[in-house]
């Protein structure tokens, strides 16, 4: 055999083994048919990229922009690609270490709108009001970013400035500097009402909002309680747990919510209430999202509770945060959440079982005025 025939016998064999070798890999982590393609076409067009470019490139930073072009192909306002430094801010505040301007954001139809304003918060201070839509941060439209992003960049260290680009229906745009500051705010807040009503204020779902309504539920069962309103209008969720730990105070003795995966399996929360206490009313807005959601959904759901109001945000998906390699990450919704009767609330939201509008301009709030009309009734047996 010549010299050169073996030459190309072993350089076939080489490519070949390469080909086998790289087949078998693309197989072991699934990238069989058209996905081992996708993956050969984008290889292809980095290294085009890479070669060709009139200019220097980054690598790293081509690779950045492919995964946040990737995230945002899910068209899914709550799933974003968080680069080193939004991945720091965002494990900054869920340790609580972090500074803001007091508000909670909704996404929704292309918008970024203030769903709620902390009381004596820097937001509170300047002015902000719930429905207030956010143009533009520092500068930077919003339009621009992520939705979540957006949160993101509002916070930062206390002292340092922030500056929004604002409208408010009926009046022009305009521009609002805040000096961040350490956010610290009771979660759950009562009061006693008239005709022993009592009145819970739920704000947020926090690692404390669990311990702060127990305390103020208590307080007012020490001073005659025959039922009870929760207010949960502008409350944009938070955590489950601190959620279903409320509800198992309220809501009587099995499922609470569900939370199913795109696989189907399901992970159910209960309560073990033998026996509801009081009457209930719960009060709900277009800005109750999320983990208020889930607890009105049960209230209703179980008829332990009557939702007065009007229809709930809509926000019913649970993400996940992947650390990446270069101390970068991923946030992507991973399932939904399912009420008592099997509904998904995930872009549609809770309807409210006596429909209530609170009109700019009202000088009484019209909706805690109805809910306690309704909870006079339950009190009363009607």
């Amino acid at each position: 055999m010549s010299k050169k025939k073996i030459v190309a016998i072993i350089v076939v064999s080489a490519v070949a083994s390469s080909i086998l070798t790289l087949g078998g890999l693309g197989w072991a982590l699934g990238l069989t048919g058209q996905k081992l393609g996708d993956i050969f076409r984008f290889a292809g067009v980095m290294r085009f990229i890479e070669k060709r470019y009139v200019s220097d490139v980054d690598s790293t930073k081509l690779m950045d922009g492919a995964i946040h072009g990737m995230v945002q192909s899910l068209e899914d306002p709550y799933s974003i690609y968080l680069p080193p430094k939004m991945y720091h801010q965002l494990m900054d505040h869920t340790e609580g270490a972090f500074g803001g301007i007091g508000i909670y954001m909704g996404f929704k139809e292309n918008k970024v709108s203030v769903i709620s304003v902390m009381d004596d918060s820097p937001a509170a201070r300047a002015g902000i009001l719930a429905d207030d839509e956010i143009l533009a941060v520092d500068g930077t439209p919003v339009a621009e970013m992520q939705p979540e992003e957006v949160a993101i960049h509002i916070r930062g260290k206390v002292g340092t400035d922030v500056t929004l680009s604002l409208h408010r229906e009926g009046e022009e745009n305009r521009e609002v500097t805040i000096t961040r500051d350490t956010i610290q705010v009771r979660t759950a807040v009562g009061k006693m009402l008239e005709d022993g009503m009592g009145y819970i204020r739920i704000a947020s779902f926090s690692e404390k909002t669990a311990q702060e309504f127990r305390e103020s539920y208590e307080s007012l069962e020490a001073d005659g309680m025959k039922g009870l309103i929760i207010d949960l209008r502008e409350n944009p969720g938070g955590l489950v747990t601190s959620c279903v730990e409320i509800a198992g105070m309220l809501v009587p003795e099995g499922p609470v919510v569900s939370v199913v995966n795109r696989d189907g399996n399901r992970e159910e929360y209960t309560s073990e209430l033998k026996e509801q206490k009081y009457p209930v009313v719960a009060l709900i807005d277009g800005n109750s999202a999320s983990a208020a959601e889930i607890l009105a959904g049960a209230l209703q759901d179980t008829k332990s509770g009557t939702l007065v109001g009007t229809k709930s945000y809509g926000k019913g998906s649970v993400q996940v945060v992947m650390p990446m390699f270069h101390d970068d990450a991923v946030k992507i919704t991973v399932a939904k959440y399912y009420t008592p009767s099997d509904r998904s609330i995930d872009g549609t939201g809770i309807e409210p079982d006596v429909p209530v509008e609170l009109r700019q301009g009202d000088t009484v709030d019209t909706q805690l005025l109805k809910a306690e009309e309704v909870l006079r009734e339950k009190m009363a047996g009607k």
